[in-house]
């Protein structure tokens, strides 16, 4: 797949992802492609510069969106324990008061975490994967 920025003929700049340089063009004779502001279906590539991230900026969020979710997993590494793959033997042991309860995050086999939600236990997914850590 390649990502081009595009222009319309009215100036409107977007982007689109195609197949190939060839399948961008043959979407575009065949005036498959379009201005996602004004619909204007004389939409080329615009000039693209190359993104070059240091690494300190691959791990800022370029947008909203990333930037939530960034805020989100920087919130609950703060405030729970990472317990790895063995989340789901560690959230049962906690609901049937075997161990201590405490806020935690990890891993589960899909599976392992639906026979959790059938049996009453309080977990939920969350929307990133996990930074895989030493437990």
């Amino acid at each position: 797949m390649i990502r081009y920025a595009l222009r319309c003929e009215k100036g409107h700049d977007f982007d689109g992802w195609f197949r190939s340089s060839d399948g961008f063009e043959a979407m575009r004779d065949a005036g498959q492609v379009s201005c996602a502001t004004c619909g204007s279906a004389r939409v080329d590539r615009a000039l693209m510069a190359p993104a070059v991230a240091e690494k300190q900026s691959l791990r800022e969020a370029r947008n909203p969106a990333e930037a939530a979710l960034e805020a989100l997993r920087e919130q609950v590494e703060r405030n729970s324990d990472y317990v790895g793959l063995s989340f789901a033997e560690e959230a049962r042991a906690m609901h049937e008061g075997q161990r201590p309860a405490r806020a935690i995050h990890g891993e589960a086999r899909p599976e392992d975490a639906r026979k959790l939600i059938e049996d009453g236990v309080p977990v939920a997914p969350l929307p990133f994967l996990p930074r895989r850590r030493a437990n």
